[in-house]
């Protein structure tokens, strides 16, 4: 196995003011955003938990951000039908599709994974039902699954920065969602992927790769910005790439490459 790379290394990151809200800023990784993750789900991932490596990520359920949330998924849920959700009539039965850790609700966990998680012998497709179900409605599976789910492995949080003048503002951070970002467990899975080597293999970085669930997050005229810092980043290193610098360790520790992409 590929081992991962440590938690914390140069990161390089961009702060800009967000170009429909004056009062925002948004900042981001760019060493994140530009690198060359992708999910590799059914592709060589192991999985978070070694017991059923088949459930990629979603061994745990998927806790719901807020009430708005549950709401969305339930409206979607109604239309899931049993040739396209393995679990069907353990949704639609007497325990349901939801359960309780803490005091909150989350998607149930049968047999050691998300309810909504199909095996890799189900007629109506391999992983997340709700992911079939958006291709089948023709639309972006943003609509259909939980918030946490559309939006791993990016992770979005907040911020505030006053001035001395005493102005205000609130920060949307967009970064990595690290094995720090699952809370206390995030040490103990026993994989993962976005600092793992095997799972930086796209042919396109992720801000191009995950464009829709930016935009989602951080709205398309700050995408739109972003993606511009981006590309002017890639055309620093692709100039250091071109004068065969790139795998030298100096010049990706001062570009702050991310270690798991590709040494050459």
């Amino acid at each position: 196995m590929v081992p991962e790379v440590l938690l914390d290394f140069p990161r390089a990151w961009v702060e800009f003011v967000d170009p429909s809200d004056d009062d925002q800023l948004i900042r981001c990784d760019l060493t994140w955003l530009t690198s060359k993750y992708n999910c590799i789900f059914g592709r060589g991932c192991k999985g978070i938990e070694a017991e059923r490596p088949d459930a990629g990520c979603c061994a745990h359920g998927a806790h719901f951000s807020e009430k708005k949330d549950e709401k969305r998924v339930r409206k979607w849920v109604k239309k899931l039908t049993p040739d396209v959700w393995e679990n069907y009539e353990l949704g639609l039965g007497k325990k349901g599709w939801t359960e309780k850790e803490d005091g909150v609700d989350k998607t149930r966990v049968v047999k050691g994974a998300c309810i909504f998680h199909n095996s890799e012998g189900f007629s109506g497709g391999y992983g997340c039902a709700l992911h079939h179900l958006a291709e089948k409605e023709g639309v972006h599976f943003i609509e259909t699954k939980p918030d946490v789910c559309w939006q791993l492995p990016l992770r979005r949080s907040y911020d505030n920065v006053t001035y001395e003048d005493g102005r205000e503002r609130q920060v949307v951070v967009l970064g990595e969602y690290d094995r720090r970002a699952w809370g206390a467990g995030g040490a103990d899975l026993d994989w993962y992927c976005t600092g793992n080597t095997e799972a930086h293999t796209a042919s396109e970085p992720v801000y191009i790769n995950s464009k829709e669930e930016i935009v989602a997050l951080i709205g398309a005229p700050a995408y739109e910005e972003l993606a511009q810092l981006c590309r002017n980043r890639e055309a620093v290193i692709t100039s250091f790439n071109q004068r065969g610098k790139k795998s030298d360790p100096t010049v990706r520790i001062g570009l702050s490459i991310h270690p798991a992409d590709p040494q050459d």
